[in-house]
C-alpha cells in the first residue's frame, strides 16, 4: 500500500512540476512586465491592469473548450484507445480555427469600448484601449497555445507546453526591453529601444503569443502519440458532442465567473487610480502563490481521466486521498511566504507609498485563505478529468455573484468603503468554495462512482 502511494506521488509530481515551472515562468514574466510598465508611472500600471479581467474572461472561455477535449482524450488514453484520442486531436484543430477567428473579430471590434465598459478613468481610456487592441490581435495563435497545450497535457505530456511557454516568455521579456523604453546609454553601451511605452509591452506580448501558437501546433503535429496528422478535420459529432457536454458547463462557469471578475474590477476601477494600481499589483503578486494549485490541478485532471477511462475505481479514490493533503500542504507554505513577503514584493512594482500600503494590506489578508482555496482547485480538477462540470458551474457562480459581487457592491457603492472591503468579499467567496467542494469531496460525490452510490 505504501509503495502504491509513493508511486502515485511520483506520478503526480512528474505531471505537475512542468506545469508549475511553466506557471512560474509566466508569473515571472508578468512580474517583469508589471515592473517595467510600473516604471512609467501609476497611470501606465492602471492602463495595463484596467482590462486584465477581460483578458481572463476571454482566455478562460477558450480554456473551457480545452477542458472538454482533456476529459475525452484522457479517458480514451486510460482505456487504451489511442486512435480515439488521435481523432479528437484532429477535431481540436477545427476548434482552434473557429474559436480563434471568432475571438479575433470580437476583440478587434470592441477594443476601444472595453475601457469605457470597465469604468476606466477617462484620462487613460485611449491608452488602455490601444493596449487591449494590440494584445489581442494574435488571438488565433493564443487560442492555439491554450487548446493544443491542453491536448498535450491530457496524455501526460506536460513538458512540451512547459518548453513552449518558457520560449514565449523569454521572447516577451526580450522584446519588452527593446520596445517599451527609448534608446538609452548605460556607461559606454548604447541600448537600442523603440520607446513605445505601454503599447510596446502589448506588442512584445503579441509577437510572443504568435510564436507560441505556431510552435505548439508544430509540436502537436509531430507528437508520436497524439498527432492529428491524417485525422478528420471536418466536424465529427461523435467526438464533439461528448467534448461539449463537458466543455459547455465549464465554459458557462468560466464566462460567468470571469464576467464577475470584470464587474469586480470595474467597481474597483471606479475607486480611482490608487486602488486600481494597488489591485493590479496585488493580483500580479498573488498569482505566483497559486502556482502549486494550478500545477496540481493539471495532474489531478489527467490522472482522474485516465483512472475513470480505465474503469479503476480504487485508483480514482486513492488519487483524491493522496493529492488533496499534498495540495493543502503546498498552499499552506505558499500562503505563509506571501504573508511575510507581501510588502517587499509590492515594492518591486510600485514606489507610490499609498499603492504599497494598500497592496500589502490586501495581500496579507488573502494569504490567510490560500490553504483553504487549494481544496476547490484540486477537487474541481479531478471533476474535470471525469467529465463532471455541472456542479462546479453552480458552486462558482454562487460564490462569485452571491458573495463577491453582491458584497463588493454593498461595501463600495452603498457603504462607500474601499479596496480592503472588496478583497474581504473575495476571501469570503474563496471560503465558500472551500466549504462546498470540501463537503462534496468528503461525501465522495466528486466522481461518477460516488454519485452512483449516492443515487441508490
Amino acid at each position: 500500500m505504501e509503495q502504491k502511494k509513493e508511486k502515485m506521488l511520483g506520478t503526480i509530481f512528474t505531471l505537475a512540476w512542468p506545469t508549475m515551472l511553466e506557471q512560474f515562468m509566466q508569473t515571472a514574466v508578468q512580474y517583469i512586465d508589471t515592473a517595467m510598465v510600473g516604471s512609467l508611472g501609476t497611470q501606465a500600471t492602471a492602463a495595463v491592469g484596467a482590462t486584465s479581467t477581460v483578458n481572463w474572461m476571454i482566455g478562460s472561455t477558450v480554456s473551457a473548450i480545452g477542458v472538454g477535449f482533456l476529459a475525452y482524450i484522457s479517458q480514451a488514453f486510460g482505456a487504451g484507445n489511442k486512435q480515439k484520442a488521435r481523432a479528437a486531436s484532429g477535431q481540436s484543430l477545427l476548434m482552434v480555427l473557429l474559436v480563434g477567428l471568432f475571438f479575433t473579430g470580437l476583440t478587434m471590434g470592441v477594443a476601444m469600448k472595453v475601457p469605457v465598459w470597465m469604468q476606466v478613468d477617462p484620462s487613460i481610456r485611449t491608452l488602455a484601449g490601444r493596449y487591449f487592441l494590440i494584445l489581442y490581435s494574435p488571438m488565433l495563435f493564443r487560442t492555439s497555445t491554450i487548446i493544443l497545450g491542453t491536448i498535450l497535457r491530457s496524455v501526460g505530456d506536460t513538458r512540451t507546453p512547459m518548453r513552449v511557454g518558457i520560449a514565449v516568455n523569454l521572447i516577451n521579456v526580450t522584446l519588452n526591453y527593446l520596445l517599451i523604453y527609448p534608446t538609452r546609454v548605460r556607461g559606454n553601451i548604447t541600448i537600442p529601444g523603440m520607446g513605445w511605452g505601454v503599447e510596446g509591452a502589448a506588442a512584445a506580448s503579441a509577437v510572443a503569443y504568435t510564436v507560441g501558437g505556431i510552435v505548439i501546433f508544430l509540436a502537436l503535429w509531430r507528437h508520436p502519440e497524439i498527432s492529428p496528422r491524417g485525422q478528420r478535420i471536418r466536424p465529427d459529432p461523435a467526438i464533439l458532442r461528448p467534448c461539449f457536454r463537458v466543455a459547455v458547463p465549464n465554459m458557462l462557469q468560466r464566462f460567468a465567473t470571469s464576467l464577475g471578475y470584470v464587474t469586480f474590477a470595474a467597481m474597483i476601477n471606479s475607486l480611482g487610480d490608487i486602488s486600481t494600481a494597488a489591485h493590479t499589483v496585488a493580483n500580479t503578486v498573488e498569482s505566483a502563490f497559486y502556482i502549486p494549485g494550478w500545477g496540481m490541478q493539471t495532474a489531478a485532471a489527467t490522472l482522474a481521466g485516465n483512472a475513470y477511462g480505465a474503469g479503476d475505481r480504487k485508483q480514482l479514490q486513492n488519487l483524491g486521498r493522496t493529492i488533496l493533503p499534498l495540495e493543502i500542504s503546498l498552499m499552506l507554505v505558499s500562503g505563509t511566504l506571501l504573508f511575510f513577503f507581501a510588502e517587499p514584493l509590492v515594492c518591486i512594482f510600485s514606489r507610490d507609498p499609498e499603492v504599497v500600503r494598500l497592496g500589502t494590506t490586501v495581500l496579507k489578508m488573502v494569504a490567510v485563505s490560500e490553504p483553504f482555496y487549494g481544496v476547490p482547485i484540486v477537487v474541481e480538477g479531478m471533476m474535470q478529468g471525469v467529465g463532471l462540470t455541472a456542479i462546479p458551474l453552480v458552486y462558482n457562480v454562487l460564490g462569485m455573484w452571491g458573495v463577491r459581487i453582491a458584497g463588493t457592491f454593498v461595501c463600495t457603492r452603498l457603504m462607500h468603503l474601499g479596496l480592503v472591503s472588496a478583497w474581504g468579499c473575495m476571501i469570503g467567496h474563496n471560503m465558500l468554495l472551500f466549504v462546498l467542494f470540501g463537503i462534496l469531496f468528503l461525501q465522495g460525490r466528486w466522481h461518477p462512482y460516488g454519485r452512483e452510490r449516492a443515487g441508490r
